[in-house]
């Protein structure tokens, strides 16, 4: 099951991705050749106009081969015919569709809840160490140590990944905002000794309409976006390795705890709609991370792309094809490398 749904996760995450790109070049007046989902061979295919629509083997990627789009071509459909502001709007194209699917899932999956999460305290767990440095109960926590506070898992994020476990705090409390400095949460101490923060306060739910969907689909896209990007942050300074990083057979993995915790176990029923909640916040994740890696500039990458298309539109001239193809080569292979890398790590784990 975990194989199924999380090929059904990358196909819808690659086919959004690459429709963006085909939809926005279509628009714009450009020849594409072939719109493939999947790699290697092909399952199916079927030429209808000037492209060929393909279903691959492989479900490890996709393309939109547009004509002139690594090349010279005296075509005047091709992708490097175009004015230079149109080619940007294509490059960018699948990013944006792929923030648009994040929207989209986390709104359904928002609208599922019983409950919006919210940032307000709502009641404290006796001799909470919390409520003793200074939270009060109906503080609704905006910034912990610096960050702006948008969703639950913002405090979650400042919490875990605090190295003292002492937090200055602004809360909005009677319609003010009030600092709180050196807030401190309480503390239990595992079988080995070790001291770990323990939650100890709740938050108060809020209710499920049309307008507070919208809005906690909003911050929680801000959330995963900002997570993603700190992220990658913190594994530049070494707090990560490559070895945290997950690819395809990671993500299986993944989704198979997330089964296992959905299922009962006494009697092995599955807990559906609780499956579909944890897919469905999982599945926004990683569409976000798709479209906000895929805008880094880096070669290969469509943020590479743009940023060549940006030094056009200030030089008033391209970069040669050839040059350009070639530094794009060399980030393919590079990420390809670091696709095999990962991917034996996610092996190594399961081992």
């Amino acid at each position: 099951m975990s194989i199924v749904i999380a090929i059904i996760i990358f196909g819808l995450i690659i086919t959004i991705h690459e429709f963006g790109h085909f939809i926005a070049a279509k628009l714009n007046g450009v020849k594409v050749n072939e719109f493939a989902i999947g790699m290697g061979p092909a399952i199916f295919k079927k030429q209808k106009g000037e492209t060929l629509y393909a279903l691959r083997l492989l479900p490890i990627g996709g393309y939109c081969a547009m004509e002139g789009e690594n090349s010279d071509s005296a075509d005047g459909k091709a992708f490097c015919q175009k004015a230079v502001w149109r080619r940007m709007i294509i490059v960018v194209a699948g990013v944006c569709m792929n923030m648009i699917l994040g929207f989209i899932l986390l709104m359904i999956q928002t609208g599922m809840s019983d409950a919006i999460v919210t940032t307000t305290v709502s009641r404290f767990e006796e001799n909470a160490v919390s409520h003793e440095t200074g939270l009060e109960v109906g503080d609704r926590i905006i910034a912990i140590n610096g960050m702006r506070i948008f969703t639950s898992m913002d405090m979650s994020y400042k919490f875990t990944n605090d190295e003292d476990g002492v937090y200055d705090m602004v809360v909005e409390r009677g319609g003010q905002r009030v600092s709180l400095k050196n807030v401190k949460l309480s503390t239990t101490v595992d079988e080995e000794g070790n001291e770990t923060i323990h939650y100890d306060f709740w938050v108060e739910p809020g209710e499920v309409n049309a307008g507070t969907v919208i809005t906690q689909s909003v911050r929680q896209m801000g959330t995963d976006a900002r997570l993603i990007y700190m992220s990658l942050t913190d594994m530049i300074r070494g707090k990560y390795t490559l070895k945290d990083m997950s690819g395809p057979i990671g993500i299986v993995d993944s989704i198979g705890e997330v089964i296992e915790s959905e299922r009962d176990q006494d009697t092995g029923k599955i807990d559906w709609k609780g499956l579909i909640d944890s897919v469905l916040t999982m599945s926004a994740f990683i569409t976000i991370n798709v479209g906000i890696f895929n805008l880094l500039p880096l070669p290969a990458l469509d943020g590479g792309r743009f940023i060549f298309l940006l030094l056009e539109a200030v030089r008033g001239k391209p970069v040669k094809p050839e040059h350009e193809g070639m530094v794009h080569t060399v980030g393919m292979v590079a990420l390809l490398m670091l696709m095999v890398v990962i991917t034996v790590s996610d092996i190594t784990k399961l081992v």
